[in-house]
């Protein structure tokens, strides 16, 4: 009898190519049965407080909530190389305008929030808004700014909104060249060692397909794209699908634990964390007399 294993990855260009193997079913785990569960990223992460899925997306904001009952997997990370999730407003803003007014986030445990609040200060008149609602929102004057991830990154300009800071850059600068961290792919720290090395190994291979197979998956991965030309639907996946996907550690881990060190630091999460990753888990399983 096959075991059946719920993934929830989010609707959208990158999360599509990375798990395009997965999908089309070029990549067979024996004895898995998979469910592809396509949520919004903030949906996903309330999902995963819940405790709902054996794996899935999260923002590495919501990590810091769930840490008991997850572990971070190495590859599959969005992580930005001097570029990220950029605040958005008509006309031109300063950052004092921005924390007098109302901003438009993707969702209160998002890493954009995160970013946001660490930016700018804890203080501000968050409203959390459907991530591709954000411009429209921010354009028909509902919200001073926004913070738009995913294809709203390249888009922006198109809905006669202008950038004010792009968070990606503002976390390059003040950690001295570190990308910035953003979502990550995490297992239910519940499941069984073999199980968890199975989907990790699974989702590697899938990672590895589309990246050999890049135009097919770039294809398939269009149809997330929510306006995205091919060419633009190219660069965004090129922008976050990278070499820290295939493996975030080292330069990736540490850009992650800084994060959540600065966020308890600001009093933005309730207590320090640490990240704990799959492959450890499996590989103090395998040294083990039981494992």
């Amino acid at each position: 009898m096959s075991r059946t294993i719920r993934i929830g990855h989010s609707p959208d260009p990158d999360d599509a190519f990375l798990f395009y193997g997965m999908t089309q079913g070029t990549v067979k785990l024996p004895g898995i049965r998979i469910e592809h569960q396509m949520e919004g990223i903030e949906e996903l992460n309330q999902r995963a407080l819940r405790g709902e899925l054996e794996m899935t997306a999260i923002s590495l904001h919501a990590y810091a909530f769930l840490a008991d009952k997850y572990l971070v997997m190495s590859s599959g990370a969005s992580m930005g190389e001097n570029y990220g999730p950029v605040i958005v407003s008509r006309g031109k803003r300063t950052l004092e305008a921005l924390r007098e007014g109302t901003i438009a986030v993707p969702g209160k445990l998002t890493s954009a929030a995160l970013l946001l609040q660490l930016a700018l200060g804890s203080k501000l008149n968050l409203k959390v808004v459907p991530f591709d609602q954000i411009l429209e929102v921010v354009r028909d004057g509902r919200a001073t700014a926004g913070v738009v991830i995913h294809e709203g990154q390249l888009t922006y300009p198109e809905w006669g909104l202008e950038k004010v800071l792009d968070l990606g850059v503002w976390w390059f600068d003040r950690t001295g060249g570190l990308p910035v961290p953003l979502g990550i792919n995490v297992l239910r720290s519940d499941l069984e060692p073999n199980l968890m090395r199975q989907l990790n190994d699974g989702f590697k291979a899938s990672l590895e397909y589309a990246m050999k197979h890049r135009a097919e998956a770039l294809d398939y991965a269009g149809r997330y794209g929510r306006g995205l030309d091919p060419q633009r639907t190219d660069k965004f996946v090129g922008m976050y699908v990278n070499h820290l996907s295939v493996e975030c550690r080292p330069q990736g881990a540490e850009s992650m634990q800084r994060l959540l060190n600065e966020a308890f630091e600001a009093g933005l999460i309730p207590r320090r964390v640490t990240l704990r990753f799959v492959e450890d888990r499996v590989a103090e399983a395998q040294l083990s007399p039981a494992g």
